[in-house]
């Protein structure tokens, strides 16, 4: 199921969520629609906290084509994000200076937890096993490939499937 946009674009069913903001504002993902997604579960205390400088380099580089990275800290694995959402904010910004989309502390580990991360899961068949799994979302919102957490998000692998993604046209309105 997906709802229509005042713009009369269409929300697919996957990003028809509303979730706090790491500041505690309330986001529509819908305001995502047509945009290339990158949806990553972070943590601050962890082997794979350095992809946040890749995170931020592929930002950088593709926002202007289309790519919107949305940042899901969790302590989910490890206890490795035990921090408020304060102190995950002003991390992410001194230690890796993120300019992505960052959102509340969430549970992404068991269902139920956090319906953006179930409705990935079950679009993929893959929930995550540890921090830093990526799951990358096609513009029609419906095409979602899944990424394990030792892929770097500048390796070739997943930066061939970025370009692929974002060199396919915004769904029609």
């Amino acid at each position: 199921m997906s709802s229509t946009l005042a713009s009369g674009a269409t929300c697919a069913a996957l990003l028809d969520h509303k979730v706090n903001d790491i500041l505690g504002g309330k986001e529509d993902l819908c305001q995502y629609a047509g945009k290339v997604l990158l949806v990553v579960n972070t943590a601050s205390y962890c082997g794979y906290t350095p992809q946040y400088k890749g995170l931020q380099a592929l930002n950088e580089k593709y926002k202007a084509r289309g790519l919107v990275i949305l940042g899901f800290p969790s302590n989910d694995f490890g206890a490795q994000e035990p921090g408020s959402n304060q102190e995950i904010a002003d991390f992410c910004d001194r230690t890796y200076a993120v300019r992505f989309p960052m959102f509340a502390k969430t549970s992404v580990k068991e269902p139920g937890g956090s319906q953006v991360f179930d409705a990935l899961a079950k679009a993929t068949g893959e929930r995550p096993k540890w921090n830093f799994h990526k799951y990358l979302i096609g513009r029609d919102g419906a095409t979602v490939a899944s990424f394990a957490s030792k892929v770097e998000p500048e390796s070739a692998e997943f930066t061939a499937k970025v370009e692929e993604l974002l060199g396919k046209p915004s769904p029609t309105r």
